[in-house]
């Protein structure tokens, strides 16, 4: 090919303002993504835990609150709760106990202090007892659907964490648009979405835009692409995302009116 075409070419493929059906759009590349992004659901803080019993499938709605999963770490924190509940209830008694003993001068300020003491020091075991089995329960943290299980019961948890949760009945495209075309974007703008999945392509609006630029994340099949580009990624709610709710991370072709 001589240089010259070369150039143009190039040109051509860095700038992707197109013009559709007389109106002037920035094509680029995609995914399709639920409402928030997908959130990975972790195990304990300090890593580790094994899946005692996992009470959801991949497909299933979960509400905020809901378990999914209690780790192998969970009947032992509950008998830790049960006996320090004894211990105060023990604690309690001999509190009160020493107090009326104090009415008639029967007992010491010393006795009582020490009663006071042991009862607060139990209060605070149980406390710490108590978060401990919560950190062996795991909830969801938001209304979603399940969309992978990384980790079975008998199975450790991995940095993957236990399984992925996304909200689904609200698809998004997030379209990479190149660092030099942001300034033409903004909230409301219409956009198309193609996707080899559907004949027909989603309709969407523009709502919000990344903060931060970044490389190039989706990669088409074009061989002079620049796979170093700099993107900003911008989040289009689509009118119809049902269609699309089972193939998140699918790779789409968006079309923004300018």
């Amino acid at each position: 090919m001589p240089i010259g075409l070369l150039l143009v070419s190039c040109l051509i493929s860095l700038c992707p303002v197109s013009t559709a059906a007389g109106e002037r759009a920035i094509s680029c590349l995609g995914r399709l993504e639920p409402k928030d992004g997908i959130i990975k659901l972790a195990g304990p803080a300090n890593g580790g835990g094994v899946i005692k019993t996992l009470s959801v499938s991949e497909g299933d709605w979960v509400e905020a609150g809901d378990r999914v999963a209690l780790l192998d770490t969970y009947e032992l924190r509950k008998a830790e709760v049960k006996r320090l509940e004894a211990v105060i209830r023990n604690a309690q008694r001999e509190l009160d106990r020493q107090t009326n003993l104090s009415r008639t001068s029967a007992t010491s300020r010393v006795r009582l202090d020490d009663a006071n003491m042991n009862l607060e020091v139990a209060q605070a075991e149980l406390a710490a007892a108590r978060a401990r089995l919560d950190l062996a329960v795991v909830t969801s943290p938001i209304r979603a659907q399940v969309l992978e299980i990384h980790a079975r019961p008998g199975e450790m948890i991995s940095p993957e964490g236990i399984l992925e949760l996304g909200r689904t009945d609200q698809m998004y495209a997030i379209a990479e648009v190149y660092e030099t075309d942001i300034a033409k974007i903004r909230p409301g703008q219409r956009a198309r979405v193609s996707l080899a999945a559907l004949d027909e392509p989603l309709t969407g609006v523009v709502e919000d835009t990344e903060l931060r630029v970044s490389r190039l994340d989706v990669l088409g099949t074009d061989p002079i692409a620049k796979t170093d580009a700099r993107v900003v990624e911008v989040k289009i709610a689509l009118d119809d995302g049902a269609s699309v709710a089972r193939v998140t991370n699918m790779q789409v072709e968006v079309e923004i009116e300018i």
